[in-house]
């Protein structure tokens, strides 16, 4: 088959052409691809390199021109009165093909996608000031008007990569029938994330290809808190009305959806047990997502073949940690990431370092937070001259053979993200392929790479999990990664036959990831598509996801047992009456399951008329005094969540402040006579509460009081 790569950059055989990771990935899943025998076409922007890319490889211009003018309608609260309320950016693409390993890779190039040639991306900051912000939105108009040209009505699959670059491209080629259109989400990007609906439809109509929009999402003034809050957890931003979802774009028109792990795919179906779910599940994305769920697909991601070699790289340990001054008949523990404290859970990872060299574990920390400013938190370097000889930090780029070394004479990797930011996290599987135990977040984007709670009674373990983070500076999360810590080197020092059992789990899962087996995992999703067989709904992925109203009476009456199941595991009495007699017995069964998930509103119709349920349930909160007394025993941490007082946070969005009642074993206490902004009343006597609990879980749950 013949397959039409496309994204904002592909520089991934070069790293003179490289700026982030998409690009090594989609020119490794490129060169996978011909090695099976496929026809390759990659479309990618030039970004002003082309002198640079002849100087180097053999670059023909091929007989393409296109003349136009880009259609911009502009929002004006964001681009003001300086610039009119639509702009015509007149553009002439030329194209130039590179041959190379079997692929063919097409740049265009004009005066807007030629723009930045040293960043590529254009400075979010652009917005509002620069036309150069829609520089990746004429990559989409130029990749759309070359692939209708240069290929017409030649059949083809058009790969997408990462819905915000390349939204238009569903729509643009759903009525052609010679294009398959795949999209893959490449990084957890909020999924309501938006874009100016105006602008949008105009230029769906100048391609010829105008779909209807989805509607505005009306569930947000109905939920100010829960979705004011959402700032804090990277997962959604409010938006104003006139705009629409680009994933919604995504889902809707494209023929698949692709994601790059189990877990990725998981989590962006239902943001199960985030702060986000309750909110989620209001809004009209989530219908979205469910109406073409069984479009997705897990194509996956793969580790390099250096890291993956059939020979271990022979290292020098002693002289690895030695440059580094650093002792290697320490335990050493090793972290490999960009600078990204709210992403990667640096800041965490600092205090929990901090922690257990002031406690007086004796062990090695090499800690590299690419950063090409370096770092000036003043508390990172306290931390690193409170701890020489212990602790190496390194921020600038070097050369992969130099990272692969520090990991291979390392005896643990340490991995804290946050916020599920991670969809796969190669270099995570890039350490535990040369023989680093993973301690890591139990985040379900890495789960594929198999630590767990209990790695010691769990065969197949590859190493330490730690509790899914949705806060910043999360005390819990540090606390975990500390005790974690400290069992790792107890573990290297008391139990080496158990440390060498979970590295040899941890080398053999991690190279299972291959760039082969990835081409594989596409191409079977792919072929099918191809041979014009489509995805269509089960019973199976309703139930997964508890999706019971999309059931229909049929499926009630032949899939009962499971629907029952289902329910159970969800706590769901009024699905399993439907089902299976409402015992006592069940109601208990059903009120457990619900409790353990914190899902009050469940519990409360599981209960029913048992006084001891009911009992238990109203029992969990009191109000005493103008004091707010919370009991839950499975409660790791309560907080009360407040809207902020008008003109307090960022900009036009309203924000929230939150504060941390007293703790006790399993009981909170608050002053809910004061909220916690001074300028502001709590909503109406309600007080929203964010319970995280013991299993890493996040609920909501609201006290009415006066």
């Amino acid at each position: 088959m013949h397959v039409i790569e496309t994204y904002f950059e592909c520089g991934g055989f070069d790293h003179r052409f490289l700026q982030g990771g998409i690009s090594v990935y989609l020119w490794n899943l490129s060169k996978a691809f011909a090695e099976e025998g496929h026809r390759v076409s990659v479309v990618t922007p030039a970004h002003g390199r082309l002198a640079e890319l002849r100087a180097s490889y053999d670059v023909e211009t091929l007989d393409y021109t296109d003349t136009y003018e880009l259609p911009l309608v502009l929002d004006s609260d964001s681009w003001g009165e300086r610039f009119p309320a639509e702009v015509g950016v007149p553009l002439t693409t030329t194209a130039h093909r590179l041959r190379l390993d079997g692929v063919d890779l097409y740049f265009l190039s004009n005066r807007l996608l030629d723009e930045l040639p040293d960043r590529f991306y254009p400075p979010y900051d652009s917005k509002g000031r620069d036309l150069v912000f829609f520089k990746p939105l004429a990559y989409q108009v130029d990749t759309v008007r070359f692939v209708r040209s240069w290929f017409g009505g030649e059949k083809a699959l058009v790969h997408a990569h990462e819905p915000y670059y390349h939204y238009l491209l569903p729509a643009a080629f759903r009525d052609d029938p010679s294009k398959l259109v795949v999209g893959t989400v490449q990084s957890n990007m909020p999924i309501t994330k938006k874009v100016y609906r105006p602008k949008v439809e105009r230029l769906l109509e100048f391609l010829e290809a105008p779909v209807p929009l989805p509607a505005d999402d009306p569930a947000e003034s109905a939920a100010p808190v829960l979705s004011a809050y959402q700032q804090r957890t990277h997962l959604h931003y409010e938006y104003g009305p006139g705009h629409v979802g680009v994933y919604d774009l995504v889902a809707d028109h494209a023929d698949l959806v692709d994601f790059l792990s189990p877990g990725h795919l998981e989590f962006y179906t239902a943001f199960a047990d985030t702060p986000f779910e309750e909110l989620f599940r209001r809004l009209p994305v989530y219908d979205a997502v469910r109406r073409n769920a069984h479009k997705s697909f897990v194509g996956g991601c793969a580790i390099g073949d250096r890291w993956t070699a059939a020979e271990r790289p022979a290292v020098d340990r002693d002289a690895v940690l030695g440059r580094l001054g650093l002792d290697p008949g320490l335990p050493t523990f090793f972290h490999n990431a960009r600078y990204a404290v709210n992403h990667k859970g640096q800041l965490e990872l600092f205090r929990a370092v901090d922690r257990v060299l002031g406690e007086g574990l004796a062990a090695n920390f090499v800690l590299r937070c690419l950063s090409d400013g370096g770092i000036d938190d003043p508390y990172v370097r306290e931390v690193v001259e409170r701890h020489k000889g212990r602790v190496h930090l390194e921020c600038e780029r070097v050369e992969e053979e130099r990272v692969l070394a520090y990991a291979a004479s390392s005896d643990f990797c340490l991995f804290p993200s946050k916020f599920e930011m991670d969809t796969f996290l190669i270099a995570q599987g890039e350490a535990m392929a040369v023989g680093a135990v993973p301690i890591a977040t139990a985040q379900l984007g890495m789960a594929h790479f198999g630590h767990v709670a209990d790695p010691l009674s769990t065969p197949d373990a590859t190493g330490f999990a730690v509790n899914r983070s949705f806060a910043e500076d999360d005390s819990l999360l540090v606390d975990a990664l500390a005790r974690r810590i400290h069992e790792a080197a107890a573990l290297l020092r008391e139990r080496p036959e158990e440390y060498a059992r979970l590295r040899a789990n941890s080398v053999l899962n991690a190279r299972k990831f291959t760039w082969a087996q990835t081409a594989r995992q596409h191409l079977d999703a792919f072929t099918a598509l191809w041979k014009g067989e489509r995805p269509t709904p089960d019973v199976g992925l309703l139930l997964r996801y508890g999706w019971f109203d999309l059931l229909s009476d049929e499926d009630y009456e032949r899939h009962a047992d499971a629907v029952a199941e289902a329910a159970e595991r969800y706590g769901d009495a009024d699905v399993y009456a439907r089902c299976r007699p409402l015992d006592p017995g069940a109601r208990r069964a059903l009120f457990e399951a619900a409790w353990a998930r914190a899902d009050f509103a469940r519990c409360a119709r599981a209960a029913g008329d048992d006084p001891e349920l009911r009992a238990r349930l109203d029992g969990r909160r009191s109000i005493e005094d103008g004091r707010l007394v919370y009991r839950l025993p499975h409660a790791a941490r309560v907080e009360v969540v407040a809207l902020a007082a008008a003109g307090v946070g960022a900009g036009r969005r309203q924000t929230v402040v939150h504060r941390l009642p007293a703790r006790g074993p399993g009981e909170f206490t608050a002053d809910i006579t004061e909220p916690p902004d001074p300028g502001r009343e709590l909503n109406g006597g309600e007080v929203h509460l964010l319970l995280t609990l013991t299993d890493g879980r996040s609920a909501w749950d609201v006290v009415r009081h006066g």
